[in-house]
C-alpha cells in the first residue's frame, strides 16, 4: 500500500472517531441526563415560583385589608361617648353617676352664687358653667395626663415583649408579664387586652381594642403590628423592636418640638396676662380712675369688646404653637 492510500485510510478511520465520539460519549458522560434533569427541575420550579409571587401577594392584600379596617375604625373615633371617655380618663365612674355629680355641682355652685346675691342671671349662667363645663374639663384633664403617661412607659412595655419573645416566651405569657409588673396605666391596659382575649376575641381584635380605650398613634401601631403578624406571619420581636425605636424617637421630637416652643409659650403667656396685671394694678393704685369700665354703659361694652378680642388672640397664639405630628 502506498502513502497517498495509507492516509486516505487513517484521515477515513479518524473521522469516523470523531464521529462516533460525538454521538457516543453524551451518553457516556451523563450530559444527557444532566439537561434532562435541569429541564425537569426547571419545569417544576416554575409553578413554586408563580405559588411563591401568589403567596407574597395574598399577604401583601392582607397586610392592606389590615391597615383599611385600622384606618377606618380610627376615624370613627373623633367623637367618643360619654362612657368612653369615662375609660380613656381611667376613672370608675359609670355615665349616671358622671350626669348626677355635673348637676349637684352645679346646683351648688348656683345656690353660692345666689346666697352672695348676685342675681339670677349670675346664678344660672355660673351653675351652667360649673355643671356642664368644668366635669369635661377635669374629664379631659384626666384623659391628657393619662395619655401622657403611657406614651412615657410604653416603649418600655414594647421592649419587655421583644426579650420575652427572644428568649422563648409565647406572646400571651410576655403580655401577662406586662400586665402584672408594669406601672399604670400600662398594666390596666394590657390586662383589659388579655381579659378580652380570654372571653374568645382574636388577639389581633383584642389590641385593636386598645387604640379605643387610648386613641394615641401609638396603640393604633401596636395593633397594626400584631394585627399583621397575626394575618400574615413575620419575625415579630423585630417588627416590635423597630416600633419601639420609632416610638423613643417620636418621644425625642415630641420633647425637641416642645423646647422649641417654650419661647413662643412663654410670650403668649406674658401677652394673655398682661391685661389682667395692668388692670390689677391700676385698679389698686387708683380704683375711680378703672372703676368706669364695670360701672358705666360704654365702658361695659368696651370692656367686653376687649375681653372677645383677647380671647381671640390667645387662640390664635395657642393654634401658632400647637404642634401636632
Amino acid at each position: 500500500m502506498d502513502l497517498q492510500s495509507l492516509s486516505i485510510v487513517l484521515l477515513a478511520t479518524f473521522c469516523a472517531g470523531a464521529v462516533a465520539w460525538v454521538l457516543i460519549y453524551p451518553y457516556l458522560s451523563g450530559e444527557n441526563e444532566a439537561e434532562k434533569r435541569l429541564l425537569s427541575v426547571t419545569r417544576t420550579g416554575a409553578p413554586a415560583a408563580k405559588s411563591a409571587t401568589r403567596a407574597l401577594r395574598s399577604r401583601r392584600e392582607q397586610v392592606e385589608s389590615s391597615l383599611k379596617e385600622i384606618e377606618n375604625r380610627s376615624k370613627q373615633k373623633n367623637s367618643p361617648p360619654l362612657s368612653t371617655r369615662l375609660a380613656q380618663a381611667g376613672v370608675s365612674w359609670t355615665k349616671q353617676q358622671f350626669m348626677i355629680g355635673s348637676a349637684i355641682f352645679g346646683f351648688v355652685v348656683a345656690a353660692i352664687v345666689l346666697i352672695l346675691d348676685m342675681g339670677p342671671f349670675a346664678a344660672l349662667g355660673a351653675g351652667f358653667a360649673a355643671g356642664a363645663g368644668l366635669p369635661r374639663w377635669v374629664l379631659t384633664y384626666l384623659k391628657n395626663r393619662r395619655e401622657r403617661l403611657f406614651v412615657d412607659r410604653f416603649p418600655d412595655a414594647i421592649d419587655v415583649v421583644v426579650r420575652g419573645i427572644k428568649s422563648g416566651l409565647p406572646l400571651g405569657d410576655s403580655l401577662r408579664v406586662i400586665a402584672s409588673e408594669s406601672p399604670e396605666p400600662i398594666r390596666s391596659e394590657f390586662r383589659h387586652i388579655l381579659e378580652t382575649q380570654a372571653v374568645g376575641v382574636p388577639l389581633g381584635e383584642a389590641c385593636a381594642k386598645l387604640y379605643d380605650r387610648m386613641p394615641l398613634p401609638e396603640a393604633n401601631f401596636f395593633a397594626i403590628v400584631i394585627a399583621i403578624q397575626q394575618k400574615s406571619g413575620g419575625n415579630l420581636s423585630e417588627a416590635l423592636g423597630n416600633l419601639s425605636r420609632v416610638l423613643r424617637d417620636r418621644k425625642k421630637m415630641r420633647g425637641k418640638i416642645k423646647a422649641m416652643s417654650t419661647e413662643a409659650t412663654a410670650s403668649a403667656s406674658i401677652i394673655g396676662a398682661l391685661p389682667i396685671a395692668v388692670m390689677s394694678v391700676v385698679y389698686l393704685t387708683s380704683p375711680d380712675y378703672i372703676t368706669l369700665l364695670w360701672i358705666d354703659r360704654l365702658g361695659q361694652m368696651m370692656l367686653a369688646a376687649s375681653a372677645v378680642w383677647m380671647a381671640i388672640g390667645i387662640f390664635v397664639m395657642k393654634q401658632m404653637i400647637n404642634f401636632d405630628f
